[in-house]
């Protein structure tokens, strides 16, 4: 398929079609979306039970203190777990309804463009949730039990459903942020930003990589310096992406900061 994308770039495959004929697609993309979406829900639902084993992992070494309080807790828990999880599931599917949607009007180029943007972004994001579920959240928990101790206060239980939902926005967080090479690259794609600009804007970049560090993670110094660090390189290689892409329409020594081959 890519083959025939890149042998003919400027080929579309979409007759002109009457506006209601657009508006039913429409209606049949969101109904196939919606229903993939309540499918993960359920599914999530179901394995409920053994994604709390996963997310509760992170705290193993503290796994007595992991207690439910409250009689609608386990209900909570159970809702955050299939929601969230239910998302996860089904994006590939609703990803897919879109896609089908929009590609008959995207010329063969476009198509391997957003084919490659959505191929790397999911390999970003499954590295941005890996680094947070396996190095950042067992040290946040660590660092919450520390904070307790150097102020005096002795934590006899940690409430799941309280953990639960930091262990997910955690790991969503860290995914989300893991985009950032992929829309600076599209961005000086469009010609919206450079690499020259890009190096420019470096200390400014870094001041935002920790203040969103300190926005999308817990209060702890650890995990913020866990997100703010990889921000950090990601920002340097978001630079290298777009000098390369610039390198291969323009003179090398016109892109700014960028060393010279």
């Amino acid at each position: 398929m890519a083959i025939d994308l890149i042998a003919r770039p400027d080929e579309r495959n979409d007759p002109p079609r009457p506006l209601l004929e657009h508006l039913l697609a429409l209606r049949d993309t969101l109904v196939f979306a919606a229903v993939s979406w309540a499918g993960g829900v359920i599914l999530a639902g179901i394995f409920a039970p053994q994604i709390l084993d996963l997310l509760k992992a992170p705290a193993a070494q503290f796994k007595d203190l992991l207690q439910v309080v409250g009689m609608t807790a386990p209900f909570d828990v159970w809702m955050s777990i299939a929601v969230w999880g239910g998302t996860v599931i089904s994006f590939p599917l609703v990803s897919f309804a879109f896609l089908r949607f929009i590609f008959p009007a995207l010329t063969n180029r476009e198509k391997l463009v957003i084919l490659s943007g959505i191929t790397f972004g999911t390999v970003l994001f499954l590295m941005g949730a890996v680094l947070a579920y396996e190095k950042t959240l067992p040290l946040v928990v660590v660092a919450f039990r520390q904070i307790g101790s150097w102020m005096g206060i002795e934590q006899q239980i940690i409430t799941i459903d309280t953990y639960v939902p930091i262990v997910l926005k955690l790991v969503v967080a860290f995914g989300l942020v893991f985009q950032m090479p992929l829309i600076i690259f599209v961005l000086g794609c469009f010609g919206i930003v450079s690499s020259k600009g890009l190096c420019e804007k470096r200390r400014i970049a870094i001041v935002i990589a920790f203040v969103l560090s300190m926005f999308l993670t817990p209060p702890d110094p650890m995990s913020q310096l866990l997100m703010a660090i990889p921000l950090c390189v990601l920002y340097e290689v978001s630079i290298w992406a777009v000098w390369l892409k610039e390198k291969a329409r323009i003179p090398v020594r016109q892109v700014g900061c960028a060393p010279d081959s």
